[in-house]
């Protein structure tokens, strides 16, 4: 029912919308402004797909009750395992630097320097991670997620022409050219990232869901990609109507930021 969806939901929420980062936020930013409206409808097979691979890494979850790496090395052994791990972490490190970089970049339109905001958010970083319990970690990034209706809200005062939104949705014009295709590249990528699949299955884990709460996990897992997409559609779409149509040239977030 909808008040055991409420108490169990989480993983899948927010493993979906954490992926809404930096990275992301840029990536989007770009394919709106650069392409306009074209590669809107490439949302629809990124979502099916990212709601498929999300689902298989919660069923994983609440059947084994162990990690995708756990699972991994029983299947693998310890020495795919091993090189995969580097080849994780190595991925997780360039992305937690586009992290900092998003948070300096940010803050920085608020005037806050560099040499405080960078400090200041690994400091909680480091708290929230060490000091935290899975609960409250849980709770802080569910309340993270709030913020991104900002990006809705924003897509609809942009006044965009519905029909237009429509017919490239409906009747996609694919573009086969070398920045089209590293542009869809990048969307498919950022949207559907290794890391996710290791932190939805731990987190159904550590939260404690077997498969009697398959049922509600795989509704919280639809409700995340659904939500993590729409999102990323409005963020495409406000810079299409706006900066692309405006013919600005943006290369990061913060210029689409100040563009806007």
């Amino acid at each position: 029912n909808l008040g055991l969806f409420f108490i169990l939901m989480g993983p899948g929420i927010i493993t979906s919308n954490v992926d809404n980062d930096a990275g992301g936020i840029t990536t989007y930013s770009l394919a709106g402004s650069e392409f306009g409206l074209r590669l809107l409808w490439i949302m629809l097979p990124i979502t099916g797909a990212l709601i498929l691979i999300q689902e298989m890494s919660a069923r994983m979850g609440v059947v084994s009750g162990k990690g995708l790496a756990a699972l991994i090395r029983e299947q693998f052994g310890a020495a795919v395992t091993f090189y995969l791990m580097i080849c994780i972490v190595l991925t997780n490190l360039a992305n937690t630097v586009a992290e900092f970089a998003g948070v300096v970049a940010s803050l920085e339109l608020f005037s806050v320097p560099r040499y405080y905001s960078a400090p200041l958010a690994a400091f909680l970083v480091w708290f929230l991670v060490l000091k935290g319990s899975y609960k409250t970690v849980e709770k802080v990034f569910l309340g993270a997620c709030v913020f991104y209706v900002a990006y809705i809200v924003s897509g609809f005062l942009a006044k965009p022409d519905w029909g237009a939104v429509s017919r490239e949705i409906l009747t996609p014009r694919p573009d086969f050219s070398t920045a089209a295709l590293t542009m869809v590249i990048g969307l498919v990528g950022t949207t559907i990232a290794p890391w996710m699949q290791f932190y939805l299955q731990a987190a159904v884990v550590d939260k404690g869901l077997t498969a009697k709460d398959y049922r509600i996990i795989r509704w919280d897992v639809i409700v995340g990609s659904v939500t993590v997409s729409l999102i990323a559609f409005f963020i495409i779409l406000v810079c299409a109507i706006t900066i692309h149509a405006h013919g600005i040239h943006i290369e990061s977030a913060k210029e689409a930021a100040i563009a806007l």
